[in-house]
C-alpha cells in the first residue's frame, strides 16, 4: 500500500480541491492520501462524500498538530 502527501498551506485556495481530487482519482484502492493544510479541510470532506463514490468517509481522520497545521487522512476504497 502506497501513501500520498499533499502539503496545501503554499497553494492557492481555488487550486486546492482540484489538486487533491486529482491525486485522489490517481490512486490505488486501498491506498490513502494525507493532506496537509492551515485549516480543517470540512468542505473537503463533505464534497468527497457526497460526489466521490471511492472515498471512504467512515475512515476519515483529521488532526490539528499545530495553530496552522491540521493533518486530514483520505482513504480510497
Amino acid at each position: 500500500m502506497s501513501e500520498y502527501e499533499l502539503d496545501l498551506r503554499d497553494v492557492a485556495p481555488p487550486k486546492r480541491h482540484p489538486t487533491i481530487m486529482k491525486a485522489f482519482e490517481e490512486m490505488e484502492r486501498g491506498e490513502t492520501l494525507t493532506l496537509v493544510n492551515d485549516h480543517e479541510p470540512k468542505p473537503l470532506y463533505y464534497q468527497m462524500k457526497e460526489e466521490v463514490e471511492t472515498f471512504d468517509a467512515e475512515a476519515y481522520e483529521v488532526e490539528k498538530e499545530e495553530q496552522n497545521k491540521f493533518v486530514a487522512q483520505l482513504p480510497k476504497n
